[in-house]
């Protein structure tokens, strides 16, 4: 695996794991937020900005397909990201809510989306730290 991998591999497996445990202990202010962040269209603006200019670094510095799984999990969340902040730039703000919170579902599978953040992070995290560095 290549030093760009594990490094991207560490920064969103603990992104995804510092995300996940702060959500699972505090739904409501979760849901308020997201619920007033797909509202507020300004706010919504500069979050797809944010998401456009994270996904973006990802894809140009890692847009690897091959070599297990991985560097593929790696380019997805990266091309995933860049994907969700467009359409966050594009849509009006009521078909970006649905885009971010899939409706009243978002509410009922809550602790499914958590869930999966927490198991990306610790799969990527552990995946990271798992590559030896060629130098060291």
């Amino acid at each position: 695996m290549a030093e760009r991998t594990a490094f991207l591999s560490k920064l969103i497996g603990i992104y995804c794991i510092f995300v996940a445990v702060p959500m699972a202990i505090q739904k409501q202010a979760t849901l308020a937020m997201v619920a007033a962040l797909v509202h507020d269209a300004p706010v919504l603006y500069l979050f797809g900005l944010t998401a456009v200019a994270a996904g973006l670094a990802i894809v140009l510095s890692h847009n690897v397909w091959s070599g297990g799984a991985v560097p593929v999990v790696v380019t997805l969340v990266g091309w995933l990201t860049m994907l969700k902040g467009l359409l966050f730039l594009f849509l009006p703000p009521p078909a970006a809510a649905g885009v971010a919170v899939w409706g009243n579902a978002y509410q009922q599978y809550y602790y499914v989306d958590v869930g999966l953040a927490f198991v990306l992070g610790a799969f990527l995290t552990y995946g990271g730290f798992k590559h030896r560095s060629s130098s060291g």
